[in-house]
């Protein structure tokens, strides 16, 4: 048996390079069709969480936490492109298929990610204060959130909603955050800097 993951792969090297940044997270699916919408990737990842209490027969705070991914590539996208993405997540999290709305559920998040060749400013202004949150039977259920990225590879530039961690995977220019928090050793650095 390998223990070579199994990936899509795609004819767009972009794409290609980003699955390898993904895949050791999420469950990778190549052309995912949903609700009449085709996605030329789709993941998901699934997090559980459970403790336990001297066996693991007896454990309590039990959590889980889904995401799923939706890419797509675009010759061009405006706001009028991100909006039915956003009601295709109310409608999945209405469904019941796509959550399993019980005590156990934390989070489900919908994120939509949009490839295209250029990143207009109507469309960065849109993302950049967009924020879509849903608490499921007020929130005893916990909730699901709708995220949105667009990243024009060409251009070298993204725009990601302010939950929206996966823009990390589709920034293949940056290995770094744009704004990182100070670790220990700058903060470090900077009490010795202070005079």
């Amino acid at each position: 048996m390998s223990d070579e993951l199994e990936r899509p792969t795609f004819d767009d090297e972009y794409l290609d390079r980003v699955t390898e940044r993904l895949m050791y997270s999420y469950d990778l699916e190549r052309d995912r069709r949903v609700e009449g919408s085709r996605f030329e990737l789709y993941g998901r990842l699934r997090i559980e969480s459970r403790k336990q209490f001297l066996h693991e027969s007896i454990n309590y705070a039990n959590q889980n936490v889904n995401e799923h991914l939706f890419v797509t590539r675009r010759e061009s996208v405006s706001v009028a492109d991100l909006e039915p993405a956003v009601e295709l997540a109310h409608e999945l999290a209405d469904r019941g298929e796509w959550i399993t709305a019980d005590e156990t559920h934390r989070s489900t998040d919908f994120t939509f990610v949009f490839v295209a060749p250029t990143l207009p400013d109507s469309v960065e202004r849109f993302v950049r204060g967009f924020r879509d949150r849903t608490l499921l039977r007020y929130g005893y259920n916990g909730h699901y959130e709708v995220n949105l990225v667009v990243v024009a590879p060409e251009e070298e530039s993204y725009v990601a909603s302010e939950a929206a961690d996966v823009w990390r995977a589709f920034a293949l220019w940056t290995e770094t955050d744009p704004d990182p928090e100070p670790g220990l050793l700058d903060r470090i650095r900077g009490l010795l800097k202070r005079e």
